[in-house]
C-alpha cells in the first residue's frame, strides 16, 4: 500500500485528493496545523480512513519528523495562505507559508528521502497581468498580488530543487476550480451561497467587486486527479491544468441565478470596496501538455459546476447543516 502525505488536507483540494487516493488504495496522512479548533467539516465522511498529524510549513523540524515517521512515497503540498485579498493584509505571513514553506518541505524531502515524489500546488495567479492569451507553461509570470508573488517563488524553488538535487518534483499550475466545498471567501462560492440565500429569502442582495474580471473555472474533483497523474510519470514536470474556457464574474452570476429562476441584475451590486488593489482581468489556460502527456481532461462543465454548488448551498441552508455565518459572508471581499 503506497503512502501519501497531504499538506492542507482540510481544504477543498485536500479533501478531494484524500478521497481520490483512498479510492486508489493509498494510506493517506494529512498534515494539519496546531490550532485551538481544527475544522474537519470537509473530511467528516473519510475522517476515520485518514491519519491526521500535526505539522507546520513554518517549522521544518516538524516536516522532517513527519517524513521520517510515516515514510510517504508521495507528498502533495496544498497548504498555503490561499485567499488572494488577505495576502495584501498579511503579506509577510503569506510569504512565509506560501513561498518559504515550499522550500522547507523540499529541503526536508532532500534530507530525509530524496526519492519521495513531490507535488507543488502552483497557481494561475502567477500569470497575473497576462503576457499572452491563453496561458501555457511557457507564458512569463507577472503576479499582481503578494499571494501571486509567493506562488511564483514556490514554483521556481520547486524547479530549482528538481534540477539541483534530481528530485521528482512537479508543479501543477491550476486555474480556478470550485466545488460545494469551496470556502465562502472565494467568489464562485460567494455567488452560489448568495443565490441560495436570496432564493430562500434570507437576504436580497449580493455585493461583489469587478464583474468584468474573467476566469477559467473547473471542478476541483477533476483537478486533483491531474495532481496524482503528475507523480505517476517517469519524469517530473510542470503542467497547466485548466478548462480552456473563460467566464466573467457577471456570467457566473447569470448562470447561478438563472438556475433558480432569478435575474441576477435584480440582486447583484458591483461594490468598489471589493475591488482588488491590482486586478487580474483575464485568466484562461492552455492545458494541451497535460492532455498529451497525462491524458487529463476536465469532466464537469462550468454550468454543471455552478448548478451543483447552488443546489448544495440551498440544501445546506434548508437542512441546517454546515451553514456559514450569513452576516460574515455578506461582508467578505472577493
Amino acid at each position: 500500500m503506497p503512502t501519501a502525505l497531504i499538506t492542507g488536507i482540510t481544504g477543498q483540494d485536500g479533501s478531494y485528493l484524500a478521497e481520490n487516493l483512498l479510492d486508489k488504495g493509498y494510506e493517506v496522512i494529512g498534515m494539519v496545523r496546531r490550532t485551538s479548533v481544527i475544522n474537519l467539516d470537509r473530511l467528516q465522511h473519510i475522517q476515520n480512513d485518514v491519519t491526521l498529524v500535526q505539522g507546520d510549513l513554518l517549522d521544518e523540524v516538524s516536516l522532517t519528523t513527519i517524513l521520517s515517521e510515516f515514510k510517504p512515497s508521495e507528498v502533495y503540498n496544498l497548504a498555503a495562505m490561499s485567499f488572494v485579498p488577505t495576502s495584501w493584509q498579511q503579506p509577510v505571513l503569506t510569504g512565509e507559508a506560501t513561498a518559504l514553506g515550499v522550500t522547507r518541505m523540499l529541503d526536508a524531502i532532500r534530507t530525509v528521502n530524496p526519492n519521495i515524489r513531490f507535488y507543488q500546488a502552483s497557481s494561475s495567479e502567477m500569470f497575473g497581468k497576462v503576457q499572452e492569451v491563453p496561458q501555457s507553461e511557457s507564458t512569463p509570470f507577472y503576479p499582481r498580488s503578494p499571494y501571486g508573488v509567493a506562488k511564483v517563488y514556490g514554483h521556481w524553488i520547486t524547479v530549482n530543487y528538481r534540477e539541483s538535487y534530481d528530485l521528482h518534483a512537479s508543479s501543477g499550475i491550476l486555474f480556478n476550480h470550485g466545488s460545494p466545498r469551496r470556502g465562502i471567501e472565494f467568489v464562485e462560492r460567494k455567488i452560489s451561497l448568495g443565490v441560495a440565500s436570496i432564493k430562500l429569502g434570507l437576504t436580497n442582495e449580493l455585493r461583489l467587486g469587478n464583474l468584468e474580471a474573467r476566469r477559467d473555472i473547473g471542478f476541483a474533483g477533476d483537478y486533483v486527479e491531474a495532481m496524482w497523474q503528475m507523480l505517476q510519470q517517469d519524469k517530473p514536470g510542470d503542467y497547466v491544468i485548466a478548462t480552456g474556457e473563460t467566464h466573467s464574474i457577471r456570467e457566473i452570476c447569470e448562470t447561478a441565478f438563472e438556475h433558480v429562476g432569478l435575474n441576477y441584475e435584480d440582486h447583484v451590486i458591483s461594490d468598489p470596496r471589493y475591488y482588488r488593489p491590482a486586478e487580474v482581468d483575464l485568466l484562461v489556460g492552455n492545458a494541451q501538455l497535460a492532455k498529451k502527456v497525462l491524458g487529463w481532461t476536465p469532466l464537469m462543465s462550468f454550468k454543471q459546476l455552478m448548478q451543483s454548488m447552488v443546489d448544495a448551498d440551498i440544501n445546506n441552508l434548508e437542512s441546517g447543516t454546515n451553514i456559514p455565518d450569513i452576516a460574515t459572508f455578506t461582508t467578505i471581499q472577493r
